[in-house]
């Protein structure tokens, strides 16, 4: 009787969650929103190939994990990136090499960084993500997209979703006059969220990508609002890194720069995405 009460709760769960997505596809219509792409992971087993791709290696930021393919699978209709506490030998190792990627012998920690980089661009649209997050010491999963032309950061990052050292961020960046990112961010504390409670729930990112400005947004409360105008980049090109196509990056990092310390941390530790999801106007 037990499972049978469950399985009754999963069913009218599913429905529920169903019928709150045709509600807001339906309040985004109105608003002149139309359902361009998305990926709902509802297939077990790998990603949709023909939508992501994958970064390999040590990439950036002096990251401790090794990206990899096989830490990001579909389960139960959620994508997991799950982050990995394993040691392994480090394939790209130069013994005295001055290059971070290459100087450390061993990989401490792995994990998936997804990309829909020559698969899948966007230029404009309300772009939504629902996921649950891990706010454990030193991981750092972010949801963000870069531009197609020019290096970073003259090709311009958005910072959907971001999170490490106890806060969400929202942010947006160009290339300052002194050749360096520009930021335009916002922080907020987990514990102003709700802490613990609150990262052990579901939560909706959402961008709005307007000819004007890019507004972010956590829950439909706004984050980050950024008018267009400011977002050129400062070398005298007149060059606006945000009226071009982007591509889109899910991942996990671990440590680095700004992720903090994993090493007490509890591993894997796992990022959980319900759907990804573009709307754009007609």
């Amino acid at each position: 009787m037990k499972y049978f009460f469950v399985s009754v709760i999963t069913f009218l769960s599913f429905f529920a969650s169903e019928a709150q997505d045709i509600a807001v596809q339906k309040k985004w219509l109105k608003e002149g929103y139309k359902l361009a792409w998305s990926d709902e992971f509802d297939k077990d087993g790998t990603p949709n190939p023909a939508n992501w791709s994958y970064e390999k290696g040590f990439v950036r930021n002096h990251e401790l994990q090794w990206y990899q393919p096989d830490n990001a699978f579909c389960e139960n209709g959620y994508l997991i990136i799950e982050a990995r506490r394993e040691q392994k030998p480090n394939p790209n190792y130069v013994e005295g090499s001055n290059d971070w990627r290459k100087k450390q012998p061993m990989i401490d920690f792995s994990s998936t960084c997804m990309i829909t980089a020559g698969k899948k661009t966007w230029q404009y649209g309300r772009f939504e993500f629902r996921a649950r997050i891990d706010i454990s010491q030193g991981v750092w999963p972010a949801w963000w997209t870069l531009g197609v032309d020019k290096n970073w950061p003259a090709n311009g990052e958005i910072d959907m979703m971001e999170f490490y050292r106890g806060k969400v961020l929202a942010n947006i960046a160009c290339l300052s006059a002194n050749k360096q990112a520009e930021w335009h961010s916002n922080t907020f504390p987990v514990d102003s969220l709700g802490g613990a409670n609150w990262a052990a729930q579901f939560h909706v990112w959402r961008m709005d990508w307007e000819k004007d400005y890019i507004a972010l947004y956590l829950d439909d409360q706004l984050l980050n609002k950024v008018p267009m105008s400011v977002l050129v980049n400062k070398d005298g090109s007149g060059f606006n890194p945000f009226q071009q196509p982007h591509y889109m990056l899910l991942n996990v990092a671990i440590g680095g720069d700004n992720g903090g310390n994993p090493y007490r941390s509890t591993f894997p530790s796992r990022m959980e995405v319900d759907y990804v999801r573009v709307y754009q106007k007609e």
